[in-house]
């Protein structure tokens, strides 16, 4: 047994460098040929002979800049409640690449992930040319999700666009049953445009004649676009509200009930599509949720997202606050969280706590619309950090596996400079306004940048065994990456 077990991590490790052998760099990505790659999906599907199976797969789509993720695991959990069968597929993933296809619930097994990779990598490659290449890596994992679901015969696709909506992989379906789209904002836009408009316009690329879709609350103008490609396409586009909050949600956080809200609004005219009716009604969106409805929304799950995590080695001493937020909305979302659970946490316990941030973002985005909402809204809600640490990620963007050891190497740190001298400028400020106000200001907010993560977590480790009797609340936020290396770490 332990040299099966062997030969299949092997065999996995060998999965994992031949993926990774598809990765472009995202400056690759922003150029003009996103149309002609999205084409090419079509040659795809035909290679793997996906095409009649997909065009049989029961699929709710769902894009967003934010929540789409949540979105979709509420509306998998709902619908495992009523015995369906169910295939999701989201992205990114944390720890490990299976993440992003459950089957049941369930992260695909590494035996079965080989297997199905190898299928479809060998039928691509042996179809190569200097005219048709190989799928890029997203492009790639989106294929390989549609040969899983469609061999595994399930009942629902439960489908999250990877980016945008208009040219994303997933959008190579032709009729799925329904569509939502999460809160729109800010974010990739490199790729999706600098306004609202044109980043609005993007996700609705998914819409599908006479399909119909739902949305939440949007900007104004995002809405407008939402609902003139809506008409265009005669989709009838409906716009769904927060669940009512007295409804317990296995996802953490007030915002979570407006992605809760529009899972519901999916389900109800996915289930009533494809005949599936309930005595008490499907319509009711605020209280008397059918019981299958209530059950799916206080069991979903999703890794990276409001958890709370204690130490491995000082679970009393060291608690970590996870969440992979990383565009200005979120922040704001995530700091309301944070501070939330402060709060709960002081009432419980006669331990003095104290606050840490522990921070990194990717160079795509924008630190200074990032951080100061952060900041401002902890602060807002009377929770402030004594403590802020940036590190990189152990993770880089293009990587697709995972090692075994601690990577303690010292690189470049020239970005978490620049996040460290936003974090203290924006400490300066609060300690001047403090001033001004108060002539005992506040105490001076330390900051400090290590080479990498597990140096940091050493360094909390060794302060929270010197102060023993204070424990260290630690939000670890800005990017997902971040989260996943954190939890890799302390998980060993």
């Amino acid at each position: 047994m332990a040299t099966d077990e062997g030969e299949l991590s092997a065999r996995y490790q060998n999965t994992l460098d031949a993926l990774s052998s598809l990765i472009t760099k995202r400056s690759s990505c922003v150029s003009n040929n996103q149309s002609q790659r999205f084409r090419l999906l079509l040659h795809y599907l035909k290679v793997l002979e996906l095409e009649d199976a997909v065009s049989q797969l029961k699929i709710i789509h769902v894009a967003g800049t934010k929540g789409k993720g949540s979105t979709c695991v509420f509306a998998e959990s709902i619908l495992r409640c009523y015995g369906l069968r169910t295939g999701l597929f989201t992205s990114p993933h944390l720890i490990d690449v299976r993440e992003r296809f459950r089957l049941n619930g369930i992260e695909i097994s590494q035996e079965k992930f080989v297997d199905y990779f190898w299928c479809c990598f060998h039928k691509l490659k042996e179809k190569t040319s200097n005219e048709i290449p190989m799928p890029t890596y997203f492009c790639f994992l989106a294929l390989l999700a549609f040969k899983i679901f469609a061999t595994e015969q399930v009942d629902v696709v439960i489908l999250e666009v990877g980016l945008g909506g208009r040219f994303d992989a997933t959008n190579v379906i032709q009729k799925p049953v329904v569509c939502g789209i999460s809160s729109l904002g800010y974010d990739h836009m490199e790729i999706l445009g600098y306004t609202l408009a044109e980043i609005a316009a993007e996700k609705a690329g998914i819409f599908k004649s006479g399909v119909p879709a739902f949305t939440v609350p949007q900007p104004d103008e995002a809405m407008h676009v939402l609902s003139e490609k809506a008409s265009k396409l005669e989709v009838n586009l409906q716009v769904v509200e927060p669940l009512d909050m007295s409804q317990r949600l296995g996802l953490q956080g007030e915002h979570q009930y407006l992605n809760a809200g529009l899972a519901v609004a999916l389900c109800s005219t996915f289930l009533k599509e494809i005949g599936i009716e309930e005595k008490n009604g499907l319509n009711q969106t605020q209280r008397g949720l059918p019981e299958k409805f209530v059950s799916g929304l206080s069991n979903a799950y999703l890794i990276g997202r409001a958890m709370v995590v204690p130490d491995s080695e000082l679970p009393e001493e060291i608690v970590y606050y996870l969440d992979g937020a990383h565009s200005p909305e979120s922040m704001e979302a995530c700091a309301i969280w944070f501070s939330k659970q402060i709060k709960q946490n002081q009432e419980r316990s006669q331990k003095r706590s104290e606050q840490i941030l522990l921070f990194n973002c990717m160079t795509v985005r924008d630190p200074s619309l990032l951080l100061p909402r952060l900041r401002s809204k902890c602060i807002d809600h009377g929770v402030d950090f004594k403590r802020a640490v940036f590190v990189p990620n152990v993770s880089v963007y293009n990587k697709v596996g995972y090692s075994s050891n601690d990577d303690r190497r010292v690189d470049s740190v020239t970005w978490q400079f620049g996040l460290q001298r936003l974090w203290d400028s924006l400490a300066r400020g609060e300690a001047k306004s403090n001033l001004e106000s108060d002539s005992k200001g506040k105490e001076e907010v330390k900051s400090f940048v290590f080479s990498s993560l597990p140096l940091a977590v050493d360094w909390l480790r060794d302060n929270a065994r010197q102060s023993k009797q204070v424990r260290f609340q630690v939000l670890v936020t800005g990017s997902l990456h971040l989260v996943g290396d954190l939890l890799r770490l302390i998980r060993k």
